[in-house]
């Protein structure tokens, strides 16, 4: 029972992150389109832009979340269900917090991404082709991850536990079967170290190439020279 309440909570994440994530693509090529990038990055330095543009739509997240869950919530209380998931081992308050912190950092690392990703796209199509990539790999750390909990302190699991993007499945499963807290306050210092180094790598990747629109065309090798 207490496996299924971390499965559900597992799902609940991937499906989040998938779906609010990859609207920062969208968002990232439109802006593109209508020029409003150079804009921002003429008004404020480019790495501001791409770390207000990930907080921002975190932000925007949550608001998200808490609308549809108090909605979800209400619509169950009119209704008069009595259905309630097996009580996680570390209590309900505490694995809430846990979720919206793996949630948080499991965001930051994919919006990263989608970010640098939305820098290299000039359109949708091109987001779309980079897009899959990353979408088949995190469904295949998604599963792994699956696999992991049931083998609770096991190599998979751990593996799963260590490796960044697979960390919050792992950890939030795990706190639905273990009491114990400090696997999760090393396993949060661990993803904030990790979610730092990727959010500095694709703040490269969107600096180097956001502005690439509208930079000047290199003279190729083999060009004729105009008279």
């Amino acid at each position: 029972e207490l496996l299924m309440t971390g499965r559900i909570a597992q799902l609940i994440i991937f499906f989040l992150t998938m779906l609010l994530a990859g609207m920062v693509l969208a968002n990232m090529v439109e802006e593109k389109t209508n020029k409003i990038i150079e804009i921002l990055a003429a008004a404020v330095p480019i790495d501001a832009v791409f770390l207000g543009k990930l907080m921002a739509m975190l932000a925007m997240s949550y608001v998200g979340i808490l609308f549809w869950g108090g909605s979800a919530a209400a619509l169950l209380l009119v209704a008069g269900s009595n259905f309630a998931f097996p009580t996680p081992a570390v209590g309900w308050p505490i694995f809430l917090a846990l979720a919206a912190v793996y949630f948080a950092t499991l965001y930051l690392l994919l919006g990263s991404l989608f970010l640098g990703i939305g820098a290299q796209a000039a359109t949708v199509r091109e987001v779309q082709t980079l897009n899959m990539p990353v979408t088949m790999g995190q469904m295949a750390v998604f599963f792994f991850a699956t696999y992991a909990v049931d083998h609770m302190g096991s190599g998979p699991e751990i593996a799963a536990a260590i490796f960044p993007f697979s960390s919050p499945f792992a950890m939030i499963a795990r706190a639905a079967q273990d009491p114990a807290i400090w696997p999760h306050l090393a396993a949060i210092a661990w993803q904030a170290i990790l979610v730092a180094l990727i959010i500095r790598l694709g703040g490269r990747l969107f600096r180097r190439h956001v502005l690439k629109s509208g930079a000047a065309p290199r003279r190729r090798l083999f060009s004729r020279r105009t008279a």
